[in-house]
């Protein structure tokens, strides 16, 4: 079998903010044969994607391959032509992103934007375009294969639209197609069917591909060949049994130690005697919209929801995207108030809206968001982001105030140094510490995370979680964990409330999750956990009623 895809020595520079070129890409060599799909895995900030579109030649603002050499089917990509590039772009190479919402345009139909690049490229007619758009419709298993192409984007589910973005790379029948963290954003339900469709097109057609990752699980299930990557440098490339199995290099066994986070031991000590839960949910009614004066929302998100949470103890919240949990979490901060229920605090009934809770109640319960890029002002230093809580809830000043944001720091474990930069300089691990730094400051009772190691690598996703469990040890704090990720909720939290369609559908112990005694959804739902076998997915059954009853993909 020929080479699709040869590198050689790639070496890739970038310039600072600052104005100062480092290198981020260090002397890169390797392969892909024709039809053979290889995963690119580690860290953020390892290189991969950066890698990966050097393959269509093309580098992001800033960047520049300064050596070696990127072939694809015998050609030199960057010797040729801007214009002979973007030609090849769709047509022999394509991308898959890894937000297929950025990569459609609300105000178009979705069947015009899949067969857009052959009328660019002049491929074929337009009847000819929309068959064959059809046919991988179907491939990709779509529901309503025949009609999905005159929906608009936002009639579309998440995992739909991450397939339908594969059909718009697959429609110019690229020799090589490039998926850059496809499914990292889609709840397990979702990625199951995703990665499913993505194997079986991809194996079917022969085509060749690159998939960008730092899920090993999900990487087990469709690469051939796992290549590892950390700081631009190739670390280890191995068949992806060998890999999973028999990893040589020390970062490779970093990284499957971080798959499974170890699962949280429960503080000791305490009374014997039941003492009155921090946090008291009771028939909690949100939505959005609203119908003339009517209280109720025209569309309610959360459906009497009822919860609590001891002091000191943790709750995971679970369930597909859409089904209400970050709802849920903006009602308990207020920042969303709820049309009906009641949400008590330390026995005292809150207020449904935050503007109208008392300082020391808005200090208690703090939020910490799933992207700490957005919720982090970049035009100020870290200094300035973490004195403002301490400012506004303890009125302190001065050389306090100094010490005060040093010792933030300290907790959680970024130096002091980083007092002086801005988020767009620190990485999406530190912001994340940043983002946490700044609930510590307020000296909070309860922490709402709401997805908070989601966009994060493995290996930087367990630190957060260590760090949490450390913070809980010594400040007894509680929280409630908003995720998808099974493993991170069972690592952390001492009970788990599974959500389906904006209902609480059951509450059990983490070791229970998935067991026969729970509900069918719950057990849907810990079952399509991808495992770190590379069988797991071609041997995956699943109940074809209980796929029909609560697919919503």
């Amino acid at each position: 079998m020929s080479n699709l895809v040869e590198v050689r020595n790639l070496r890739v520079n970038a310039k600072t903010d600052s104005g100062r070129t480092v290198e981020i890409i260090r002397n890169v060599s390797f392969d892909i044969a024709e039809g053979e799909i290889v995963a690119l895995i580690g860290e953020s900030g390892s290189g991969k994607t950066t890698i990966a579109l050097t393959l269509m030649g093309y580098t992001r603002s800033g960047c520049r391959i300064v050596e070696g050499s990127v072939k694809l089917a015998g050609q030199e990509i960057s010797a040729l032509p801007e214009r002979k590039r973007a030609s090849k772009r769709g047509t022999e190479v394509s991308y898959v992103p890894q937000s297929a919402a950025a990569s459609f345009n609300p105000a178009h139909r979705i069947m015009d934007q899949v067969i857009e690049v052959t009328k660019i490229h002049h491929l074929m007619p337009i009847e000819q375009a929309r068959e064959k758009a059809v046919e991988l419709f179907r491939g990709l298993a779509l529901p309503d294969p025949d009609t999905i192409g005159d929906r608009y984007p936002h009639q579309v589910s998440g995992g739909q639209l991450q397939r339908l973005s594969a059909a718009m790379a697959l429609i110019g029948d690229p020799k090589l197609v490039i998926f850059d963290e496809p499914t990292t954003a889609l709840d397990v339900t979702t990625q199951v069917e995703v990665l499913r469709a993505f194997k079986s097109v991809m194996k079917k057609g022969a085509i060749a591909g690159v998939y960008v990752s730092h899920d090993l699980a999900v990487v087990a299930q469709i690469a051939d060949r796992i290549i590892v990557l950390k700081n631009g440098e190739i670390q280890e490339v191995g068949l992806t049994t060998d890999i999973v199995q028999r990893p040589q290099h020390p970062y490779t066994r970093e990284l499957l130690d971080a798959f499974e986070p170890a699962p949280r031991v429960p503080i000791a000590g305490g009374r014997n005697e039941p003492e009155a839960p921090l946090l008291v949910v009771k028939d909690i009614v949100a939505g959005y919209g609203k119908i003339g004066n009517a209280r109720m929302p025209s569309l309610r998100v959360i459906n009497k929801v009822s919860f609590e949470l001891p002091r000191g103890k943790n709750l995971g919240i679970i369930g597909e995207s859409g089904c209400g949990k970050s709802t849920l979490a903006r009602v308990i901060a207020g920042i969303l108030p709820a049309a009906q229920g009641q949400i008590l605090f330390e026995g005292k009934p809150l207020d449904p809206d935050l503007r109208k809770r008392s300082r020391n109640e808005l200090r208690e319960i703090q939020i910490v968001f799933q992207s700490a890029d957005t919720a982090l002002n970049p035009a100020k230093s870290i200094a300035d982001i973490l004195a403002r809580p301490l400012i506004f809830y303890h009125g302190i000043g001065g050389k306090q105030l100094e010490a005060r944001v040093d010792h933030l720091l300290d907790m959680v474990r970024l130096p002091r140094a980083l007092r002086y930069r801005r988020p767009g300089e620190l990485s999406g691990g530190q912001k994340q510490r940043i983002n946490l730094a700044r609930a510590l400051a307020a000296d909070a009772k309860l922490i709402l995370c709401d997805e908070i190691t989601s966009a994060l690598d493995t290996v930087v996703g367990a630190a957060i979680i260590e760090l949490l469990k450390e913070l809980q040890r010594e400040l007894s704090l509680s929280y409630l964990f908003i995720s998808h990720d099974l493993s991170t909720v069972r690592a952390i939290c001492d009970e788990v409330a599974v959500m389906y369609a904006g209902e609480k559908i059951e509450q059990l112990n983490p070791d229970a999750m998935g067991g026969e005694a729970s509900h069918p959804y719950s057990r849907l739902l810990f079952a399509s956990v991808p495992k770190l076998d590379t069988g797991w997915l071609d041997s995956l059954e699943q109940d074809p009623a209980l796929l029909q009853a609560y697919s919503r993909r």
